[in-house]
């Protein structure tokens, strides 16, 4: 065992992560990504691959938000104030 894992594991205590768990956590993500979620349970898909597929889902979605968000900016500033003040409140609750 290496150093680091040793000393990674005295300084985490108890609080260690089982590798049971950490597959457990990984079908758990692969079951939520569209691009995976389809996949024969008789396909393996590397945890790797699930971990990779997760962060491009997170990055697209974060890029999404940020383009509905440009787009409701626009639709705001192209309405009259009454129809703006009605979107927001409906927005905030």
């Amino acid at each position: 065992m290496s150093g680091r894992r040793s000393r990674s594991r005295q300084s985490s205590g108890t609080s260690r992560i089982s590798e049971e768990q950490i597959n457990d956590l990984i079908i758990k993500l692969q079951q939520l990504l569209p691009e995976l979620r389809d996949s024969r349970r008789s396909d393996k898909v590397s945890a790797a691959r699930v971990l990779q597929e997760t962060c491009n889902y997170i990055r697209n979605l974060h890029r999404e938000v940020d383009d509905l968000s440009e787009r409701l900016s626009e639709l705001l500033a192209n309405t009259d104030t009454a129809q703006a003040a009605l979107i927001r409140s409906l927005l905030t609750q």
